[in-house]
């Protein structure tokens, strides 16, 4: 193993949304825009890489009966973090975001991560799991996100790029879009993989 397998390994080969088809709920829900899509990639990656690190540090002194509980502290403490800091500081994409920033504590890549790879492996390996998770968790919701702004208003970060006469497709910016989308992209990066 080296860092920058396991960095590249998040963002094309496991691909957590695409490939390994984890932490769904929030992608589905918040990447109604490339903002949105982006805020939450790189909460989501802050709590990955600093969670992985505490978790490759302690792994040896937590013993197994109650290592769940201690990663879940681990991570609502960098949970709570960002969402304090999103709060004071990006408070409109924060209110956008809306449960789904609390919601990291619970989301599958993070807790899978701490305990699939930071609990087996050292903090350097760890660093490379988080950014490259985090990343390729991130990229996902941006693909997703342009996706549906698109086709949903017409326009990525508020700059109209299919012009005036350009009718939108609602659909793409309510749940049954999130899911088209997500279909769609899915079975595209799978099967660029296999070609």
């Amino acid at each position: 193993m080296s860092f920058s397998n396991e960095l590249m390994k998040g963002i094309w080969k496991e691909n957590p949304l695409f490939v390994i088809v984890l932490g769904t709920c929030p992608a589905l829900a918040v990447s109604t825009s490339v903002e949105n899509g982006i805020g939450m990639g790189i909460a989501a990656t802050f709590v990955l890489v600093c969670s992985n690190i505490v978790v490759a540090a302690v792994r040896k002194f937590v013993p197994d009966s109650v290592r769940i509980a201690v990663y879940i502290v681990i991570i609502a403490s960098f949970v709570t973090i960002v969402d304090l800091i999103m709060s004071a500081y990006f408070r409109t994409l924060y209110q956008a975001l809306g449960i789904f920033i609390p919601l990291i504590v619970v989301n599958c890549i993070i807790l899978g991560r701490a305990e699939a790879f930071a609990s087996r492996n050292s903090i350097f390996l760890s660093i490379a799991d988080g950014i490259g998770m985090g990343g390729g968790f991130t990229l996902a919701l941006l693909m997703i996100g342009t996706v549906r702004e698109l086709l949903g208003n017409g326009s990525i970060l508020g700059y109209n790029l299919l012009g005036a006469s350009y009718i939108p497709t609602l659909v793409m910016i309510l749940p049954p879009g999130a899911f088209l989308t997500y279909g769609a992209l899915t079975a595209i990066v799978n099967s660029l993989k296999k070609g």
